[in-house]
């Protein structure tokens, strides 16, 4: 058995960096610590809730890992599902009419927020940039889903606290 020791490693070509597959490459994160909200019952954008990372090598895999804070008008449904750009990822096969999403929020009377957490990992099979994102609608037509915060965003009630959501990716070499 042999053993090598380096001072120093040195990248062949300028900008490459040390790739070994299945190791952590690179990290991209983004917290969003503000309030947002929809009435829309077709997803939508929740701005600030975008990450944008470029793979290294078309071999590698994303490990994607989102954290939403989801409140919604009382008696009723918040959704949530993530983007790699334009494509939907991390959804369950459609049956009936049932959503197909990434997460979501019930509250059936208080208008309360929770906080829900996933985790994907994507094959984006690219060296060009792509943006992960969450998008969030309403189950229901006429109510509202909020981000961050609750329905009734009271200052004097324990129910309502304030909350922050993010979105983690890690580059996994392939």
């Amino acid at each position: 058995m042999s053993t090598l020791y380096v001072d120093t490693i040195n990248e062949k070509t300028s900008g490459n960096g040390i790739y070994i597959p299945g190791h952590v490459v690179q990290i991209q994160s983004t917290h969003k610590t503000d309030t947002a909200s929809s009435s829309s019952t077709s997803f939508v954008d929740v701005t600030g809730l975008s990450v944008t990372i470029t793979p290294s090598s078309s071999a590698s895999k994303i490990l994607l890992i989102a954290s939403v804070s989801l409140g919604y008008t009382s008696s009723g449904f918040a959704y949530f599902r993530l983007m790699r750009d334009s494509t939907v990822i991390d959804e369950a096969d459609t049956a009936s009419n049932r959503p197909s999403v990434s997460g979501q929020n019930y509250d059936a009377n208080e208008g309360m927020a929770g906080k829900q957490v996933t985790h994907f990992l994507d094959s984006p099979a690219t060296t060009s940039a792509v943006t992960y994102k969450v998008q969030i609608k309403s189950g229901l037509s006429g109510y509202n889903v909020y981000v961050n915060r609750s329905h009734r965003d009271n200052d004097t009630s324990d129910y309502d606290p304030r909350f922050a959501s993010s979105i983690t990716v890690m580059e996994i070499g392939g």
